[in-house]
């Protein structure tokens, strides 16, 4: 019995309806594998939290993803699983959070009794930060950045609110400001007090001195600088936190398997391959010699 043109396109319309789901089953399997691999090679619990730039196919509304209290629950219930000599790897690449699911996360890693390590590959900001602060070392790429944890009310800094009320008379404020900057100032006081309790738990193992405790705590909660400002390695390291530089390259494979949802073409293409005169990654031109690549 043969099959018809009919048969073909149905045939054809399933083959393509299940291959989303084959490919995300074979992406899934991939990153157990990676994270089971990472593991044996560190013998620790390692942890992943990743938030990309989710996006709805159809309409293309982009939504923010970023640490809630359903990722709280996930790691406080992967901390409970882990023995206590047992270290915990967390890899972070977040723009930050929720405060409640934070400081959640942050104090039970505190309280877990082997090293924790934090990776930082491309950033940890806000609340990312935070958690980093709550580990015992802090290992980062070379141009991956931390960020400032002051607190946010809606769309305003609470240092900004507290700016306005300073800068103008009393009698010109409104009382809806002023209520805001009560709740500014009892934000920022909460947070340099958190971020005081995680400095002087973490710190004194890494090896820092407890006189920066109070200017990092300055630094990162006062808002002397925006929200989104990156701190880099170099920034951060002057800062007085203690930053290791460089990992390891199965953290970036791991990376790999979590990437940018995709609505249409890429943004950044190119030949991943070794730029070297034996293998060079692109063609010359004729009638051009090779140029050596500059190690300088």
């Amino acid at each position: 019995m043969g099959f018809g043109i009919g048969d073909l396109f149905w045939i054809f319309l399933l083959l393509t309806s299940l291959q989303p789901l084959w490919q995300k089953r074979q992406i899934e399997y991939r990153r157990l594998r990676a994270l089971q691999e990472f593991q044996q090679q560190r013998k620790s619990r390692v942890i992943l939290l990743i938030h990309r730039q989710e996006s709805i196919s159809l309409l293309g509304i982009p939504l923010s993803r970023y640490i809630t209290i359903e990722d709280s629950e996930q790691i406080l219930r992967a901390i409970r699983l882990t023995p206590p000599d047992v270290p915990i790897d967390l890899i972070l690449h977040t723009p930050g959070g929720l405060v409640l699911a934070t400081e959640q996360i942050a104090r039970a890693l505190i309280r877990h009794q082997a090293k924790v390590t934090v990776f930082v590959p491309h950033y940890a900001m806000s609340g990312g930060t935070m958690l980093a602060l709550a580990s015992d070392e802090i290992v980062m790429d070379a141009n991956a950045v931390l960020g400032p944890v002051d607190p946010q009310l809606g769309n305003f800094p609470a240092a900004s609110i507290l700016k306005v009320v300073e800068d103008k008379p009393i009698s010109e404020i409104d009382d809806q400001t002023l209520i805001m900057a009560d709740l500014s100032r009892k934000a920022i006081g909460q947070v340099q007090r958190f971020v005081r309790t995680l400095l002087k738990d973490s710190i004194p193992k890494q090896k820092v001195q407890p006189e920066n405790i109070e200017s990092i705590i300055e630094a990162l909660t006062t808002g002397r600088v925006t929200h989104d400002y990156p701190i880099t390695v170099e920034e951060a390291t002057e800062m007085g936190l203690p930053i290791t530089v460089g990992l390891p390259h199965s953290i970036y494979d791991l990376m790999d398997l979590y990437p940018q949802p995709q609505g249409g073409r890429p943004t950044v293409q190119y030949i991943p391959m070794p730029y070297n005169d034996r293998n060079p990654a692109l063609p010359v031109p004729k009638g051009r010699p090779l140029e050596k690549p500059n190690n300088s």
